[in-house]
């Protein structure tokens, strides 16, 4: 059977879009034909990996914000909200207002998805110059170093973006979990949106505006076991170029590592949680005050992951950069150029996942 995952199929697309990456193996089906084997595309070298610390102390746990306090203007959990956007990057919300149900739905469906045939998966794979369906992304080459995952993408709002070639809507409720669960987490993301624009001393629509046209598409991973955790990675360190993201963990295995102070610490999952982390947009606009932080996935021997990431971006043609209150020429002078967002994030996709390269070229040299 051909593991391979082509993009396109019978379908064309001549549109520029964002990018485009080389088909790859699924690697689901790699494992569940030999487990043992790990290929030499998907080792990488001790190198790439940090090594993790021992007998991390609580206090390296990522802050934890209780949104329905926020949503209700608390001082002391904005401010809690302003010193994890800065010095972590991370943070997981509880308390968010997306029902269990929703929560447990949308991932019974994408669970269900990465359980079909591979021929069936298959008829969802991306198109040629596409991000959207499933197969890989950030794949810029023939001698690159792969990840243990599989992933489907889907642009959920505004909802006549939807492109339903993608979606897999012969699955029963798919598609309806992912609509409900896109609505719920558009309205926490809304609710962040209107923090970040007030911390960033702006009133609540401000951000928001200078989004243009709200933008989500929802990236749903699944990272199989592996019988050398140690030689590979779920996913390659990374920031995402997004607004901010927000990401459903699995309540049972800790994949999700971040980079903190030259470390890699796990983000323990917190059930019913949403963890939250700072994207290179907001990265910019902060003129460097929130960080957009490195991110990888690891794998286990054990049981197989899934998560599901909800990206925020701003529209395609906005442009981004440090906003005037972001600036002090004497103590925070500007740090970014201006840039559209279709260009930076075409630059993005056209490169492998490595660290924070994308966000180096929009950085301004200093004098």
């Amino acid at each position: 059977m051909d593991l391979k995952v082509e993009n396109g199929g019978a379908y064309k697309d001549e549109r520029l879009g964002w990018g485009k990456s080389l088909p790859v193996p699924s690697i689901q089906e790699i494992v569940r034909n030999d487990f043992q084997s790990v290929p030499e595309r998907y080792v990488h070298e001790n190198k790439d990996k940090p090594l993790v610390p021992d007998n991390l102390p609580a206090s390296l746990d990522i802050p934890v914000i209780d949104f329905s306090i926020i949503a209700k203007g608390d001082e002391d959990e904005i401010r809690k909200l302003d010193l994890a956007c800065k010095e972590w990057g991370f943070f997981q919300i509880i308390n968010h207002g997306v029902r269990e149900e929703v929560l447990h739905k949308m991932k019974a469906s994408v669970a269900a998805f990465f359980e079909l045939p591979l021929e069936e998966k298959k008829k969802y794979a991306k198109a040629a110059n596409e991000i959207q369906g499933y197969g890989q992304n950030f794949v810029v080459s023939e001698q690159q170093k792969l990840d243990w995952s599989d992933m489907i993408y889907l642009i959920t709002t505004p909802p006549e973006n939807r492109n339903f070639k993608f979606w897999p809507l012969t699955l029963p409720g798919f598609k309806e979990a992912v609509e409900e669960y896109s609505k719920e987490v558009q309205k926490v993301a809304e609710e962040i949106y209107a923090n970040f624009s007030v911390l960033m001393g702006m009133d609540r629509d401000g951000l928001k505006r200078l989004q243009g046209e709200l933008k989500q598409g929802i990236r749903m991973n699944y990272y199989p076991v592996c019988s050398r955790p140690d030689l590979v990675l779920g996913i390659s360190p990374h920031s995402d170029g997004t607004t901010f993201t927000l990401l459903l963990q699995d309540d049972d295995v800790t994949g999700l590592q971040i980079k903190h102070k030259e470390a890699w610490i796990p983000v323990k999952p917190i059930p019913k949680s949403l963890v939250v982390n700072i994207g290179d947009a907001t990265e910019i606009q902060s003129n460097g005050m929130y960080k957009s932080i490195e991110h990888r996935a690891i794998t286990n021997e054990e049981k197989p992951r899934i998560s599901i990431a909800t990206f925020m971006f701003p529209d395609d043609e906005q442009e981004i950069g440090p906003l005037e209150s972001m600036i002090d020429d004497n103590h925070r002078p500007r740090m970014y150029r201006n840039i559209k967002y279709l260009d930076y994030i075409r630059e993005k996709f056209a490169r492998r996942m490595e660290g924070k390269a994308h966000t180096n070229f929009v950085k301004l040299e200093r004098k």
